[in-house]
């Protein structure tokens, strides 16, 4: 669920959190279908089958809209990711190489099969072809925190940094993957892999 400060409202019974969750399933829906620029609040509302009115007790705007849509891309992300490295540690497949490809493949899983998350992913695509530093600074602080078990040492300012350059890299080229095929070029995923590799291993090794 997107966090409350990002609602005109926060829902408080069930009822109201399912008519938001369908609101943003709708939302998610049509930005695959229709994109970003037509996309708009009442096409959101008949598709999720709530009154005009529903919509914009949560939202302002389709923008408002689509950041909360963000919001629990990334929220969906961490719980698989989290998942996934619990099941490692229970297997004994720990270790910060198999962390960095459960990072790695939860995000290419999500870019193949997420409604809307081709265009909106955790925010930092609209509108389409802006890159703004803010998502990927939350998503770096959501991965230090989620790895800092795997790290020789507590997150400091520099591994913030290297894990910040690290996800503005992987950003690019994953884009770059998915430029070049429509589910993601798997030698320019695999290359990627290798420079996170060789350049994560300079303080996590």
């Amino acid at each position: 669920m997107p966090h409350p400060t990002q609602l005109r409202r926060a829902p408080v019974q069930r009822r109201s959190a399912e008519r938001l969750t369908r609101i943003l399933d709708a939302c998610a829906d049509l930005l695959d279908e229709v994109g970003y620029d037509a996309l708009t609040t009442r096409a959101v509302a008949e598709r999720a089958g709530v009154p005009i009115g529903s919509v914009y007790r949560f939202f302002g705007n389709k923008r408002a809209m689509a950041d909360a849509l963000a919001q629990r891309n990334l929220d969906r992300y961490t719980e698989r990711v989290t998942e996934r490295l619990k099941k490692a540690k229970k297997t004994g497949t720990g270790g910060w190489r198999a962390a960095m490809d459960a990072v790695l493949d939860e995000y290419l899983a999500m870019k193949r099969t997420a409604p809307g998350f081709s265009l909106v992913d955790f925010g930092n695509q609209i509108p389409v072809g802006a890159r703004y530093a803010e998502p990927n600074h939350r998503v770096a602080d959501r991965l230090t925190d989620l790895l800092s078990g795997y790290l020789p040492r507590p997150p400091d300012d520099d591994l913030r940094r290297t894990f910040l350059i690290a996800v503005e890299t992987a950003d690019t080229l994953v884009q770059l993957a998915f430029r070049v095929d429509a589910q993601g070029d798997e030698r320019i995923i695999e290359e990627m892999r290798r420079m996170l590799r060789a350049y994560l291993e300079r303080v996590l090794d």
